[in-house]
């Protein structure tokens, strides 16, 4: 298989201003770094605070990268968490069903351990609002 050209958009959100950019520096660097894959180009946009939140900020960059399979694509999306993902090449690209195969089920593991760790975030919540209640001897709706 050919290898496959890809252009994604990662975005940073968070405070201060140096920090969003300082993150967004390692992400790109870390990206350059990974095995399999050659980065073609990058381009980093001017971070700018937002709007409605005075105290964040939020910058992005449009990188392009070639992948030596489709494997390997997903697991920069796992790990890198992309805004958008656009393959650019190859057109009309034959996917093993194999690696379709491996990409659901790492999706649904995830799903899985995310669903577990909101429903014990939940019933942390419960919890907590429960204690709260004794102790301001008030009643809260759960």
């Amino acid at each position: 298989m050919r290898n496959i050209v890809i252009r994604i958009t990662a975005e940073v959100i968070g405070a201060p201003k140096e920090h969003v950019e300082e993150t967004l520096t390692k992400m790109l660097d870390a990206l350059d770094k990974e095995e399999d894959v050659k980065v073609l180009s990058r381009k980093t946009h001017e971070t700018n605070q937002i709007e409605k939140n005075d105290k964040l900020w939020s910058t992005f960059a449009e990188v392009e990268f070639e992948a030596n399979s489709f494997q390997r694509v997903l697991n920069i999306c796992y790990d890198y968490m992309p805004s958008t993902i656009e393959i650019i090449e190859p057109a009309g690209m034959d996917i093993d069903t194999n690696d379709i195969n491996d990409f659901m089920n790492d999706f649904l593991s995830k799903l899985h351990k995310y669903a577990m760790v909101m429903k014990k975030l939940q019933s942390e919540n419960i919890y907590m609002m429960k204690r709260l209640e004794m102790f301001e001897g008030k009643k809260v709706n759960v």
